[in-house]
């Protein structure tokens, strides 16, 4: 899954996954706070 999230959002580390290692709604929050975006981008696939 890994390799999927960072082709999708490339600016999230490794380091970054592995700390949240499969909690979706904190890697929401990581997205939003990369990419600045809302809640509801965070979530869509």
């Amino acid at each position: 899954m890994k390799g999927k999230v960072k082709e999708q959002w490339g600016k999230l580390t490794d380091d970054r996954l592995d700390e949240i290692a499969g909690r979706r709604e904190q890697l929401a929050g990581e997205m939003q706070q990369a990419y600045g975006i809302t809640r509801d981008e965070a979530d869509d696939p």
